[in-house]
């Protein structure tokens, strides 16, 4: 129950970039942005990623403060994710949304990479598995209630569909991301409440305090533990690449799938595409649905047939699941390829940390885990940056061929999985026991 309790802050986290996923696609859209251009206004949430976490992870390996080692960092990344949650729908302009969506990703970021830092400081060796897999658990379960908070709110609470502000965002829009804003803060706070940091040993104290702590040094500890990044740790990168670049394109693009698939409608403005935004809620949140089971359940089949297969049978599960997507034209048989993409995303936010948590050293576990967050963020990157190049061309401008092409891409990933060897648990763990 402890650690569970641990990890209870994720699920705020994930209701956050639940919220995102599933809405800042068509809040652009509503904002009047072209389809094409999505994947490039999302680039706060890759780049954010890509400065923020190593740099953050870094500086909480070097932190020695009265709060703890990880927790001042939590704190201040939930005040910020709460404000740019409860600010994001009163966007009245493309350029407002974006500049918010930079503050959100800033908060996010710098809470995210110190929490999976937290857990791997907490737990020992034989509680790893269960830690970072009902952290999966919790990440499932967060972005399930966030993708379903709106259909909720129109189909049990009376609100109305066609409800929109002055700017086409709608109302229930606008109510789910303030339950997100609460839910973030009040989430992480009680995690640290109720499992705080263990303490820092007078010798740990020591080592800490020997260590610069100004700018130049924390870019060179980033450096040099690139340099010298385990081989499992470099070999994870292609994997990522495939998996991460898929995941941000069907983020994207999945809304318009169903729009044209189920509705034959391409217009943003339509009460059809909002009935699509609904849809991919309830898509969304079977699927989280189905990651939160399947996270648990992956518990003895990581540790009878080792993380790396594991995960590779899920990503094809995943892959099948979204090639299947534009081919659906009946709403109600959406969440049979749901099924798979739940299997695949519970086991893509647990068994890669399990497999990098055996390959790195503990003393630089913020660290690496931050420069592991650079191989999700830096494809996402990349899609945003290429996908708008290629979409109108290669894609023919139609949002169905671009999830037939993640499809693709999680297959690439599942294959590439073997070769990343699993190294023997390091040596070097003595993290006392939750």
């Amino acid at each position: 129950m402890r650690i569970v309790e641990m990890n209870l802050g994720f699920l705020g986290l994930q209701f956050s970039f639940g919220l995102q996923q599933s809405n800042m696609a068509p809040i652009y859209s509503y904002l009047g942005a072209s389809e094409a251009s999505i994947p490039l206004l999302q680039l706060a949430g890759p780049l954010t990623g890509l400065l923020i976490q190593p740099l953050i992870g870094a500086m909480s390996d070097r932190t020695a403060s009265r709060w703890g080692r990880r927790t001042p960092y939590f704190l201040v990344g939930a005040v910020l994710c709460s404000i740019g949650l409860f600010v994001m729908p009163l966007a009245p302009t493309i350029l407002a949304a974006v500049c918010t969506l930079w503050l959100l990703d800033a908060g996010n970021n710098i809470t995210m990479e110190p929490y999976r830092a937290y857990v791997s400081d907490r737990l020992s060796d034989e509680q790893r598995n269960f830690g970072f897999l009902s952290q999966s658990a919790f990440t499932g379960l967060g972005q399930m209630l966030a993708y379903l908070a709106p259909s909720f709110m129109v189909h049990a609470l009376g609100f109305d569909l066609n409800a929109v502000d002055a700017h086409n965002i709608p109302v229930i829009t606008r109510a789910a991301f303030t339950i997100g804003a609460v839910l973030s803060f009040t989430t992480i706070v009680w995690s640290i409440w109720r499992v705080p940091e263990l303490p820092l040993s007078d010798a740990a104290r020591a080592v800490i305090r020997a260590k610069s702590r100004t700018v130049g040094a924390t870019l060179g500890e980033i450096w040099d533990a690139i340099v010298t990044m385990p081989v499992t740790m470099r070999k994870l990168a292609l994997m990522s690449l495939f998996q991460w670049y898929a995941m941000f394109a069907y983020w994207n693009y999945v809304v318009y799938s169903i729009s044209r698939s189920v509705y034959g409608e391409a217009n943003p403005l339509s009460e059809s595409f909002r009935r699509a935004v609904l849809d991919n809620g309830i898509l969304g949140g079977f699927y989280n649905g189905i990651a939160f089971v399947a996270a648990l359940a992956m518990v003895p089949l990581s540790k009878r047939w080792g993380p790396a297969t594991t995960h590779a049978v899920c990503l094809v599960a995943a892959g099948v699941g979204m090639a299947a997507i534009p081919h659906i034209a009946d709403k109600s048989w959406l969440l049979v390829p749901a099924i798979g993409i739940g299997i695949g995303w519970a086991s893509i936010m647990g068994n890669p940390y399990i497999i990098l948590a055996r390959s790195i050293p503990p003393e630089r576990t913020g660290v690496y885990m931050g420069i592991f967050n650079m191989m999700i963020v830096a494809p996402m990157l990349l899609n945003a940056v290429t996908m708008p190049l290629y979409f109108n061309t290669l894609l023919a401008g139609d949002a169905r061929n671009a999830l037939t092409l993640c499809g693709v891409l999680m297959l690439a990933a599942s294959a590439s999985v073997f070769w990343a060897r699993e190294p023997h648990a390091h040596t070097g763990r003595t993290s006392a026991n939750a």
